[in-house]
């Protein structure tokens, strides 16, 4: 579970100090797909940014399973990110000279080597369809399969959370609604995800949805439950499980 306490991010001091968080309140129950809304510059990203424990807050406080993340030491915080979530940002982020393979394994270099890292990442590779990519670099990929080696990047170490910053931000329609259809199933499977985007199509199938307005957060209301993927989406992902 995700608790955000009445968070403040300021900027700056005096005259110009800037709230991109303004006292941002709201829940992230485990299994919930919460999607947040706002256009460049709402301090959308921001939000993320703290609930990721990338930065801390100014005011207020952020609990995940517990664990006040605003509090906790360096060490404590680079563990539980590393142990409970897994990152997708709206630029895939490869590293250009190791392959796609390669780059889903980098997160298992901030952990103790577990048997089956490798055959883990080509299960991974395989269930977001690019297994027959796994010695590619990422210059020979397109923006989509790049995508998904980085979302089996974010699956590598088993987390629990799955934080998004616009991860179709720059895709075409048809390889947004691929990816999102992979999300959903991934969350069908258990995995909470936050996601940030400022694209209000991606509203059906969320769980919560919030707006980000000049660092305010408002809810909204969440779409329609999702029975089923679109046309052309991916089989039942199921991550839970290393082989």
């Amino acid at each position: 579970m995700i608790e955000v306490r009445g968070i403040r991010k300021t900027f700056g001091t005096g005259d110009s100090a800037v709230h991109a968080v303004d006292h941002a309140l709201f829940t992230v129950d485990d299994g919930d797909f919460t999607l947040i809304l706002g256009r460049s510059g709402s301090g959308k990203s921001t939000l993320l940014a703290l609930i990721a424990g990338l930065i801390r807050p100014t005011e207020g406080s952020i609990l995940i399973n517990g664990t006040d993340i605003g509090t906790a030491a360096d060490t404590r915080m680079a563990h539980l990110r590393a142990r409970t979530m897994g990152f997708v940002f709206q630029f895939s982020g490869l590293i250009p000279t190791l392959t796609a393979l390669e780059n889903v394994l980098v997160p298992t270099l901030f952990l103790r080597d577990a048997p089956g890292n490798r055959e883990r990442a080509m299960f991974l590779l395989g269930k977001v369809g690019v297994a027959g990519r796994a010695h590619a670099y990422p210059g020979t990929l397109s923006s989509g399969e790049m995508k998904r080696v980085a979302i089996a990047r974010a699956l590598i170490n088993d987390p629990a959370i799955l934080i998004a910053d616009e991860p179709t931000g720059d895709l075409d329609t048809d390889t947004e609604a691929e990816i999102m259809a992979l999300f959903r199933e991934l969350n069908r499977g258990g995995i909470t995800i936050v996601m940030v985007t400022h694209n209000p199509d991606l509203i059906p199938c969320a769980t919560n949805v919030y707006r980000m307005e000049r660092g305010t957060l408002k809810k909204v209301p969440a779409g329609p439950a999702c029975s089923s993927n679109p046309p052309g989406g991916p089989a039942s992902v199921n991550t839970g499980d290393r082989v």
